[in-house]
């Protein structure tokens, strides 16, 4: 008898934990939830854990604790707080997967623990590559964890890689739709506002991935991302802009040829690829109509007015703790951005004071990424002028 795969989905209050959420509903056959994880959305969490009747949860604001447990202790849920629990949770032996849709660097310790325990990852959280790469493949390397990609980009090319493994890659090309501002001048983006940034024309995600796909940094987040994934050299990354978003990505193999994985822009596709994986379940999704699409397109993109990939460009080649300094100054630049007080393109001055700033280690351990993460975010807000801070 088919046995459903046991999931914990670590953010399942977010963008793609909601969606994640959206396919066991849909696959009850396939997936059974065993861990539910929260930052602070107690009442969303509340409704997920009675609908989804997982083994536990855990919310990250222990102020919170009470209000989860009351709700939940008749139905013989457990239910912990904050991040020790987190860590702890992850390695609870009913779980065989566990899916990281964390926001940024919080998703980097339990995703270490979950591959320490020996469970699958499907990877949501780009930042916990772009963080510590080497550390998390070296780790996953030694426990024999699979690592299964979420993004759609990420996803496209594992999809290509399949039968493929002792092919060796000449280069992949990761497509970006070039956001919102695509085409913009730099007058132009000194005026966009948080509403215009949060509008993508093509994809529904979180607030702090959309500011970074309008900024491009996303797509150069990608690209460290799939150096480790994918085990590259940084000159075999390509990036394209390709508005339509429906070729999500391409591999050229030796011999010239390539192999692209399309589809219409919707998470839950890879979500459920990586779940799933390595079945493809039936859906009753939308099928991509050619006639709808009668052309696809694709230009360079541009490095002058969208600085932000060109500064994660430039730490993908210079290595070492230059990825963990840029993301963290780009964590915070996005937080204050969101609020109203730097505007667009100040987001990649912050970034690059902080890469000239925080003393670069060439060979970092974690505790050398964890220095340099909470060095370049107290010199993210100290860059902030003083009228902004008041």
């Amino acid at each position: 008898m088919h046995m459903p795969k046991r999931i914990a989905i670590l953010g399942s209050t977010g963008s793609i934990g909601t969606q994640a959420l959206e396919v066991v509903r849909e696959q009850p056959d396939h997936f059974q939830v065993e861990l539910l994880t929260c930052g602070s959305n107690a009442e969303l969490l509340v409704q997920q854990a009675l609908e989804f009747k997982p083994n536990a949860v855990v919310i990250g604001d222990a102020g919170k604790l009470d209000t989860v447990r009351d709700a939940l202790f008749s139905h013989g849920i457990k239910v912990f707080a904050g991040a020790a629990a987190l860590e702890q949770a992850v390695t609870m032996a009913d779980i065989d997967l566990v899916l990281t849709a964390l926001v940024g660097y919080a998703g980097l310790r339990p995703t270490l623990a979950a591959i320490e325990a020996g469970k699958s990852i499907a990877l949501a959280n780009k930042e916990t590559l772009v963080v510590a790469g080497e550390l998390v493949t070296k780790a996953a390397a030694a426990k024999g964890v699979n690592i299964y990609p979420v993004d759609s980009e990420h996803s496209a090319i594992f999809q290509c890689l399949a039968g493929e493994w002792h092919n060796p890659i000449e280069r992949i090309i990761l497509t970006a739709s070039g956001g919102p501002f695509r085409g913009r001048t730099r007058d132009e983006l000194a005026h966009v506002t948080r509403a215009q940034a949060l509008a993508h024309p093509n994809w529904e995600m979180g607030a702090k991935i959309t500011i970074d796909c309008a900024s491009l940094m996303n797509k150069g987040l990608e690209a460290i991302e799939a150096k480790w994934l994918f085990n590259l050299r940084p000159d075999q990354i390509e990036i394209v802009v390709h508005p339509q978003s429906i070729l999500h990505s391409i591999v050229q193999f030796e011999d010239g040829s390539m192999k692209a994985q399309m589809g219409l822009p919707d998470m839950k596709l890879p979500i459920q690829y990586a779940m799933a994986y390595p079945d493809r379940l039936k859906t009753a999704w939308p099928r991509f109509d050619f006639h709808k699409h009668p052309s696809l397109t694709f230009e360079r993109p541009d490095l002058k007015t969208f600085h932000n990939l060109a500064l994660a460009l430039d730490a993908l080649n210079t290595g070492g703790n230059a990825p963990c300094v840029l993301n963290a100054a780009n964590e915070v630049a996005v937080e204050l951005f969101l609020k109203d007080r730097i505007g667009f393109l100040e987001m990649s001055d912050l970034i690059e004071s902080c890469l000239s700033r925080v003393p670069f280690v060439a060979n970092p351990v974690l505790t050398d990424l964890e220095a340099s993460d909470a060095e370049a975010r107290r010199m993210a807000r100290e860059h902030v002028p003083t009228a902004w801070n008041s």
